[in-house]
């Protein structure tokens, strides 16, 4: 370990010899400063110094080809003065590089995590993958800040996504926040989700005329990917909720007594979902995919479709029907059965709804449906001329009651 007067010049030329690895050239100006020469022609600059418990500690500076040597000896003199002030200098990068990027642990710790409880992760992967990790995967846990965030929620409402989509994403970022605190994972003891807001979510029921459904039928069958029209078209036909039919396997079906089983539904138990008789002839038309456990595998990655979003686009676009969402077939399939006189209860049965309430919100009378209850009135209590003012109104003498009786 030879002791030199280093200088620019000898850093330029200093090489190691051909009998070693690497050679170390410790500065005679300043105590424990260092070039370490190897044999492959790199070089780096070192500082060693003694820690507050008197261990000997080496701290790399920073490649020679990167850093001048005024600059390395500016650090070394700081990571020196950092020691004998009692801290560690190597304590903060260790910190630093304990801090994990947004994406590892989304993936190594979180989604995992929500696997084992939550009924709808599918939903946070697929915001994460979509919304999130393109733009903040790659940074660390504590350099994500509040504005970061604030600036992707602008971007997503200038693309026109709806109020629900945007907090969801925030949701999701503060509950991350949240467990990398709980969890006590480094970067994670400030959540910068924590306050924000995308705005009040509008509660939008859009129901599906008869026609729209005819529409949106001749729509399925004419799209490119049968295997996602056709769950689509069993979302018509069922009220059954999207992960319910794209992770649908062949095993689930009763064939027998016509059924679907969820094995987890949304509400955490197990449910069936009753099949007419289009269900089932689709469903038996349907071609399996030899080694596939799946009934409505993507063809791509041969597992089931986490959004349908990109066939969802195309058919509601060839059919007109652009506001439409892919749960408002849901909603349409319970309009459209109270409206031919089924009974909440049995919606709510059919939906696979733990509360009547819920079925309600999802139940939409036509205004054909409540005239027609309104005339049933009629059979019990009758204005006398009622028929004649059906045919453009009664006559005074005719309408008129007796005053004198």
């Amino acid at each position: 370990m030879p002791t030199v007067a280093l200088s620019a010049s000898f850093v330029r030329q200093a090489q190691c010899p051909p009998d070693r690895k690497k050679t170390d050239y410790f500065d005679a100006g300043q105590r424990g400063f260092m070039l370490e020469v190897r044999c492959s022609g790199g070089k780096t600059f070192y500082q060693r110094y003694t820690d507050d418990r008197g261990r000997e500690r080496q701290y790399k500076i920073g490649s020679a080809d990167v850093l001048t040597l005024d600059q390395a000896r500016r650090k070394a003199r700081q990571i020196v003065a950092e020691a004998l002030l009692g801290a560690d200098p190597q304590q903060k990068r260790r910190e630093l590089r304990a801090v994990p990027q947004l994406k590892d642990f989304v993936a190594e710790r979180y989604l995992p995590y929500v696997q084992t409880y939550k009924n709808s992760w599918q939903t946070d992967e697929t915001v994460l993958r979509i919304h999130i990790l393109p733009k903040l995967g790659a940074l660390a846990l504590d350099e994500i800040k509040t504005d970061a965030i604030s600036d992707l929620i602008n971007g997503m409402r200038a693309d026109g996504y709806a109020a629900g989509t945007m907090n969801r994403v925030i949701v999701i970022l503060r509950y991350i926040y949240n467990l990398a605190r709980k969890w006590k994972t480094p970067g994670g003891e400030n959540n910068p989700a924590s306050g924000l807001s995308a705005g009040p979510e509008v509660q939008r029921n859009r129901f599906l005329a008869e026609w729209e459904a005819e529409n949106l039928v001749r729509a399925i069958h004419a799209d490119e990917n049968q295997t996602a029209a056709r769950s689509i078209m069993l979302l018509l036909l069922t009220g059954a909720r999207r992960n319910e039919i794209t992770f649908a396997k062949w095993d689930y079906i009763d064939w027998k007594n016509k059924t679907l089983l969820v094995p987890k539904s949304k509400s955490g138990r197990p449910r069936v979902i009753a099949l007419n008789q289009s269900a089932m002839a689709l469903l038996t038309a349907t071609p399996r995919i030899d080694g596939n456990e799946y009934i409505f595998p993507s063809e791509v990655t041969g597992k089931p479709s986490a959004s349908l979003f990109f066939p969802w686009a195309r058919i509601r676009e060839r059919a007109g029907l652009d506001d439409v969402r892919l749960h408002d077939l849901r909603h349409s399939f319970a309009s459209f059965l109270v409206n031919r006189g089924v009974s909440l209860y049995v919606v709510q049965g059919l939906l696979g709804h733990l509360h009547a309430r819920t079925t309600q919100r999802y139940a939409h009378l036509t205004q054909e449906t409540l005239s027609g209850a309104a005339d049933l009135i009629q059979h019990v209590v009758a204005f006398p001329g009622a028929d004649a003012a059906g045919h453009g109104g009664a006559s005074r003498s005719s309408a008129t009651p007796d005053r004198g009786r």
